[in-house]
């Protein structure tokens, strides 16, 4: 007569039928072994059951033979795999240790084990070095942060008068734009206002490094001048419409405007569109705050309600990037 076991949460029954015993338990079925040969069982045991993410580990369970016996009704125990926490269980007591803390000491060291393989394997995918653009990786953003570091430290060791000419020269104020307004456009964007050691220097690499892994050179650069052109010639114009209406000083038609920080905000905005959704919330909700923040203390409001419109136009690329996106691994 065959003699099955059920397994159903901490506790054991044996229990016979007259045609064939089906064993359960917490994690599945488990076959039972009979006089005549043996079954495959699914057993969490070891490293086997840490590894098993997509299921139980099969092996072939034999069970114990008493006194030289083959037959499944022996004294031998057979080893129950649990799926719901991958220990295995015995269906007999052990001997000076209480079931209930043994499977509970068993668990809590299964699940350990589990956290420490887990933070390793993270460790083991960081990949730091892919934050920072490269000549193949990422052209179009290696080239552009060399040029912006030979004219950064030209700014900051060559002769002032020099600078400050090459600045007038290359500013996207009024009398420029209406003058040549591309040649203006593309040099502004040369510079970074502040310096090298820039916020916005910090951020164009990150972000500008992570957009072009994940939309390519061409739609990266259309990203950014977009954002620049487009706040540039928005707080311009304005200013302008103002003077001619002489609400402002015909000097107002010089003001000094470079750098890259418009580009730099519609850039953030394109990535972030690309990101997992509680991500993407949270880099807008970061740098909007930084930008408002900066329009509360009234510095330079012009520059500061560019910041804004330029991020707004990085928020509307989405629909054209994101069926270009190739993946954070790209």
């Amino acid at each position: 007569m065959d003699r099955s076991v059920r397994v159903s949460g901490g506790g054991a029954a044996v229990g016979e039928d007259g045609g064939g015993a089906a064993t359960e338990g917490a994690g599945g079925a488990a076959g039972a072994a009979d006089a005549g040969g043996v079954v495959g069982l699914p057993v969490a045991v070891g490293a086997e059951a840490l590894l098993g993410t997509a299921g139980l580990v099969t092996l072939d369970a034999v069970p114990s033979q008493a006194g030289g016996s083959g037959q499944a009704g022996g004294s031998g125990r057979a080893g129950v795999a649990d799926r719901a926490s991958g220990v295995g269980l015995a269906a007999g007591p052990v001997p000076g240790v209480p079931d209930e803390a043994a499977q509970g000491a068993g668990a809590g060291a299964s699940a350990g084990a589990c956290a420490v393989r887990a933070g390793l394997r993270g460790l083991r995918g960081l990949r730091p070095w892919r934050l920072l653009p490269t000549p193949t990786g990422t052209p179009f953003t290696f080239g552009y942060a060399v040029v912006l570091l030979l004219t950064s430290l030209f700014a900051e060791y060559g002769d002032p008068s020099l600078i400050s000419s090459l600045h007038q020269g290359s500013s996207t104020d009024v009398a420029h734009l209406a003058d040549r307004p591309m040649f203006v456009l593309v040099a502004s964007a040369l510079w970074i206002a502040g310096g090298i050691t820039s916020p916005y220097a910090i951020v164009f690499l990150l972000v500008l490094t992570a957009l072009e892994r994940r939309v390519g050179g061409l739609r990266t650069a259309g990203v950014f001048l977009l954002g620049h052109a487009v706040a540039t010639l928005a707080t311009e114009v304005p200013v302008g419409l103002s003077v001619l209406a002489g609400h402002l000083p015909s000097s107002s038609v010089y003001r000094l405007d470079y750098g890259i920080s418009f580009g730099v905000a519609a850039s953030v905005g394109a990535l972030a569109g690309l990101l997992a959704p509680w991500l993407r919330w949270a880099v807008l909700a970061g740098f909007g705050w930084m930008l408002v923040q900066d329009l509360i203390a009234f510095t330079d409001p012009m520059t500061n309600w560019g910041h804004l419109l330029a991020l707004v136009v990085g928020v509307a690329t989405w629909p054209l990037l994101r069926g270009h996106g190739r993946g954070a691994s790209a």
